[in-house]
C-alpha cells in the first residue's frame, strides 16, 4: 500500500524540514530538501523493517547473508521512492513546495561503493532479494571515498576523491550498539582447560566495526532487507598526554590507522603496504559480519549448531574468501566444537559465487602477510590446506593435480581453492563462463566434487533499469502488455513480440528512441558543453577499461573509418556517433593509455572538417551509475566485443538489451545467452569462439602475419605510430599489438585476429540501420526477450538450487 499521498508527503517533508534543519520549506536549499526527502522514504523503511525483522525472528525463517567488497548502489532517492510506489507523489509535493523536482533527484551523489558490474550486481540482487521477500542482508565496507571522479585533462585520466557521504549520509543509520570488535596481529597463547584447547590471542591490535545500515526497499511489498556497511574505529582514545605535549599527529596516529581500512575501495596493491590493507580490509569486514551472524544466531537459538540451518552466507567473488576460516575459528574458539563438526557446519552454510577466469583476478596473498597479520586464521588456514590437500591426494594420487589444487603452496594463499574446499556450492554467472570453470579453471575441483559446481545467469534489476529510467518504453509497455505485470513478472515482456509486424508499435518505438537520444544530448550540452546529433547513431561502449573488454579494437575500427573518409569523403552517408565511458583502475598504466589514445582521436575527429555530421567519438567523463541510467535509454549499438572466454557475464549487455539497444558482440558471456532467444537474426555477432581462442594460442599465433597481409589493419595500427593533432604517438600500443610488452604476449585478447569480422558486422549494422523498420523490429524483438535476464529470475535460482530459502 502506498504510504503517502501528496499532501501527507507535503506535510511529513515540512516537519522533517523544521525537525531536523530549523527551515521552513520556503528557506531550505535545495541540499536540505534532498536530505528531508532521504529521511522521509528511511522513516518509512526502517518501520517496514522492524515489521520485517520481527516476522523473520517470530518464523524462524533461514537468512541469506550476502557478502561483497562492492556495492554499487548508485542514487537511492528515485529508488526507494519508485519502490515505495509514491515516486509521482515525491515529485508533486517538491514542485507544490517551490522546488524543482529533477534538480533534488540529480544533486544526490552517487554512492559508488563498487567498481564496475560486479558492485552494480550485488545491487540489482538486494533489491531483488527483497522484492522477493527474502530475508536477506547485504555486508560491505562503508567505503568514505568510494571509486574515484574521474576528470580527463589534456586527454588523460586524473583520479579526484568521491566523497558521497556529505548528502549520501541521509540513508545511513548507525548502529553503534552492534559493533564488533576485529583483530589484527598479534601473538598467539595455547593452553588446555576442560580437555579443550583455548587460543587466546594477546597484544594484537583491535579495531572497532561500526554498522551503518541502509536501508533497502522491495517493490510491491512490505519487506524490506538491510545493506550494512562497516565503518572502522580505533578502540583506543586520542592519547591526552601526548596531545597536552604538542604531539598531536602522534596523540591521534591508531586513530588514523584504523580508519585508514574504511578510507578508500581497492588501494593499489603493488606494493606491500597496499598489499596489506587490502587483506586488512576482507578481513575486517569479514570478520566483522561473522561475528555480527553468530551473535544473533546465538541470541535466538542458544546454540550456533544449527547455523546451517539457519543461515547460508553467499561470497561474492573471493575478497570475502576468509569467511571459510573465520567461521571455523569462531565454532571451534568460541562455541568450543571439535575440527570435524565445526567444518561440516561451514560447508553447508557457504556458497561461492566466481566473476572471472582471468588468473590475476583469483587473488592469491603472500603467506608471510597471512600469517604476521591475522595468527590465528593463518592456523585454520594451514589446517585446512593440510585436510583438502590429503583429500586430494588420495582421490587423484597426482602431484600435478595436487599441486594445482592446493590451498596454501609456493608461499602463497589461494583464495578461490579456498572457497572451494570450504563451500557447499561453486557457480559461474553464464553458462559459458561455467563451462569453462568446469572443463579448464576449475577442472580437477569439479572432477572431484561434480555436485558443487553450477550455474546462475547474472541478472539485473529491470524495475531501475527498464521501467524507471525509461518512462516512455514502460508506457508503451504496459499498454501493449495490459498493465505493470512485468514488474514483477518480467517474462510477461515476451508479449511484445507479437507487435514486430505492427508498423504502428515500431513507430512509437522508434518516436521514443528519438525522445531519449535528445533528452541524453541535452544533458551532455548541459554538463559537459558536448554536442551530439540526434539523427547520428548512438554506438556506444561503457564498461570498465580492461584489455580483456577491448576498447582498443573498437578504436581501431574507427581509425579504419576515419581513414576511409579521408579517402573518399562520402564513404559515410549515416552519421556515426562513438560513445565511450570507462574508468581505469590508477595503477593500469595500458588502460589509462587507451582512454588518452580516446580522446586524442576524438580531438582528431573533431577537428576534421571532413567529419562533420559524419563521424564524432565522444568520452564520457566519470562514468557512473547516474549517467548510466541516462545513456542507456538513448543508445542503439551495444558493443559487447571482449575476447571469447573472458567475460564471465556481463550485465550492460542485459541493460542495453531492455532497453531496445542492438548488440555487436562476440559469444561471451552470457551474450551466448542473448544469442540463444535472439538468434543470429537480432543482433551482430563477429569473432572467434572461445574453444577457437584457445586453439588459435596452441597452434601458435603470430600477429605480425595479419598486419602484412590487411592494408586496412596496416594503416590503422601505422596511425598509432604516427600519433595525432595533439601530438601524442602510441607507439607503446603498436607494439604491443604486434610483439608483445611487460611480460605480455603480443595481441593477448586477439584484437587483431577479429579486426576484419568486427568491421564487417559494424558495416551489417549500419546498412540495418538505414531500414527504420527493420531495425525497430529487432529492437522490440531484443526488448521482448529481455525478461530472462531480471535478477529476479537469477535471485529466484539461487534461493531454490543454492540456498534453499522459500521466496514470492
Amino acid at each position: 500500500m502506498t504510504p503517502f499521498t501528496t499532501k501527507t508527503l507535503e506535510e511529513a517533508l515540512t516537519a522533517k524540514l523544521m525537525l531536523n534543519f530549523g527551515r521552513a520549506p520556503e528557506e531550505a536549499t535545495d541540499q536540505e530538501m534532498m536530505k528531508a526527502s532521504a529521511l522521509v522514504l528511511r522513516d518509512v523503511m526502517a518501520m517496514r523493517g522492524v515489521e520485517t525483522n520481527k516476522r523473520t525472528r517470530r518464523e524462524h525463517r533461514k537468512q541469506v547473508h550476502y557478502l561483497s567488497l562492492e556495492f554499487l548502489m548508485g542514487r537511492s532517492l528515485m529508488k526507494n521512492a519508485y519502490n515505495l510506489e509514491v515516486l509521482p507523489q515525491l515529485k508533486e509535493a517538491l514542485e507544490h513546495m517551490g522546488f524543482k523536482a529533477a534538480d533534488i533527484f540529480e544533486i544526490e551523489p552517487d554512492a559508488g561503493l563498487g567498481n564496475g558490474g560486479l558492485g552494480r550486481l550485488a545491487a540489482c540482487y538486494l533489491d531483488s532479494m527483497t522484492t522477493l521477500d527474502i530475508p536477506a542482508t547485504g555486508y560491505s565496507i562503508c567505503y568514505e571515498l568510494g571509486i574515484f571522479k574521474q576528470k580527463i585533462v589534456e586527454g588523460q585520466q586524473v583520479e579526484l576523491p568521491d566523497d558521497w557521504k556529505g548528502l549520501g549520509s541521509a540513508w545511513l543509520l548507525p548502529r553503534t550498539e552492534e559493533a564488533e570488535e576485529v583483530y589484527f596481529g598479534g601473538t598467539l597463547r595455547e593452553f588446555w582447560n576442560d580437555g579443550h584447547l583455548h587460543i587466546v590471542n594477546e597484544n594484537a591490535t583491535k579495531v572497532l566495526a561500526v554498522p551503518c545500515d541502509m536501508v533497502v526497499a522491495g517493490y510491491g511489498t512490505d519487506h524490506v532487507n538491510t545493506l550494512r556497511l562497516w565503518d572502522a574505529r580505533s578502540t583506543k582514545p586520542v592519547d591526552m598526554s601526548l596531545f597536552s605535549r604538542g604531539e598531536y599527529l602522534k596523540a591521534a596516529e591508531e586513530e588514523a590507522m584504523a580508519e585508514t581500512i574504511a578510507k578508500v575501495l581497492y588501494p593499489e596493491d603493488n606494493h606491500y603496504e597496499g598489499k596489506s590493507l587490502r587483506l586488512k580490509q576482507q578481513y575486517f569486514f569479514v570478520s566483522a559480519t561473522v561475528q555480527s551472524i553468530a551473535r544473533k544466531h546465538l541470541e535466538t537459538y542458544g546454540t550456533l549448531k544449527n547455523f546451517h540451518e539457519k543461515n547460508v552466507i553467499q561470497i561474492n567473488d573471493t575478497h570475502p574468501a576468509l569467511v571459510v576460516p573465520e567461521l571455523m575459528r569462531i565454532f571451534i574458539d568460541e562455541a568450543g566444537m571439535n575440527w570435524d563438526e565445526a567444518w561440516e557446519i561451514t560447508t553447508r552454510s557457504v556458497a561461492y559465487t566466481n566473476h572471472t577466469v582471468l588468473a590475476e583476478a583469483l587473488e592469491r596473498w603472500p603467506q608471510n602477510l597471512v600469517e604476521s597479520l591475522l595468527p590465528r586464521i593463518w592456523q585454520i588456514i594451514v589446517e585446512i590446506s593440510r585436510r583438502w590437500q590429503e583429500k586430494v591426494e588420495n582421490f587423484y594420487h597426482d602431484p600435478g593435480k595436487t599441486r594445482a589444487m592446493a590451498i596454501v603452496w609456493s608461499g602463497e594463499v589461494r583464495m578461490a581453492n579456498l572457497c572451494i574446499a570450504g563451500g557447499m556450492a561453486v557457480n559461474g554467472v553464464s553458462g559459458l563462463h561455467s563451462d569453462i570453470l568446469k572443463k579448464d579453471v576449475f577442472r580437477d575441483a569439479c572432477g572431484m566434487e561434480p555436485w558443487k559446481f553450477q550455474n546462475v545467469t547474472n541478472g539485473i534489476d529491470h524495475r531501475r533499469w527498464l521501467s524507471e529510467i525509461n518512462p516512455g518504453l514502460d508506457s508503451l509497455i504496459r499498454d501493449l502488455t495490459g498493465g505493470d505485470d512485468y514488474l514483477t513478472h518480467p517474462l510477461a515482456l515476451k508479449k511484445l513480440d507479437d507487435y514486430a509486424g505492427d508498423k504502428a508499435v515500431l513507430a512509437r518505438l522508434a518516436e521514443i528512441k528519438r525522445q531519449n537520444k535528445e533528452s541524453f544530448a541535452a544533458y551532455a550540452k548541459k554538463t559537459r558543453g558536448v554536442l551530439l546529433n540526434p539523427d547520428a547513431i548512438f554506438d556506444v561502449q561503457v564498461k570498465r577499461l580492461h584489455e580483456y573488454k577491448r576498447q582498443l579494437l573498437n578504436v581501431l575500427h574507427i581509425i579504419a573509418l576515419y581513414q576511409r573518409l579521408q579517402d573518399d569523403p562520402n564513404a559515410v552517408t549515416q552519421p556515426h556517433t562513438f560513445l565511450f565511458g570507462a574508468k581505469a583502475a590508477p595503477g593500469y598504466a595500458v588502460a589509462k593509455r587507451i582512454i588518452r589514445l580516446i580522446n586524442s582521436l576524438a580531438d582528431e575527429i573533431d577537428h576534421n572538417p571532413i567529419c562533420k555530421d559524419k563521424l564524432q567519438v565522444v568520452f564520457l567523463e566519470n562514468y557512473r551509475v547516474s549517467l548510466a541510467e541516462r545513456l542507456m535509454p538513448a543508445s542503439e549499438v551495444s558493443q559487447q566485443i571482449s575476447t571469447a572466454g573472458k567475460e564471465a557475464s556481463g550485465t550492460g549487455n542485459m541493460k542495453f538489451m531492455m532497453n531496445g539497444a542492438l548488440t555487436i558482440g562476440t559469444l561471451d558471456g552470457a551474450n551466448v545467452e542473448m544469442h540463444g532467444v535472439l538468434g543470429d537474426e537480432n543482433m551482430f555477432l563477429f569473432g572467434l569462439h572461445a574453444d577457437e581462442v584457445t586453439q588459435l594460442k596452441r597452434e601458435g599465433y603470430v600477429p605480425q602475419r595479419l598486419y602484412s597481409r590487411d592494408d586496412t589493419l596496416r594503416r590503422c595500427l601505422d596511425a598509432l605510430r604516427g600519433g595525432f593533432r595533439d601530438g601524442v604517438a602510441y607507439d607503446d600500443l603498436y607494439q604491443r599489438l604486434l610483439f608483445g610488452a611487460g611480460g605480455s604476449p603480443a595481441d593477448e585478447y586477439l584484437l587483431l585476429a577479429d579486426f576484419q569480422a568486427y568491421c564487417q558486422a559494424e558495416e551489417r549494422m549500419a546498412a540495418t540501420y538505414t531500414d527504420v523498420e527493420q531495425w525497430n523490429r529487432m529492437s522490440l524483438r531484443n526488448i521482448a526477450r529481455s525478461g530472462i535476464f531480471a535478477a529476479d529470475r537469477a535471485v529466484a535460482e539461487y534461493a531454490d538450487n543454492i540456498w534453499h530459502v522459500p521466496h514470492k
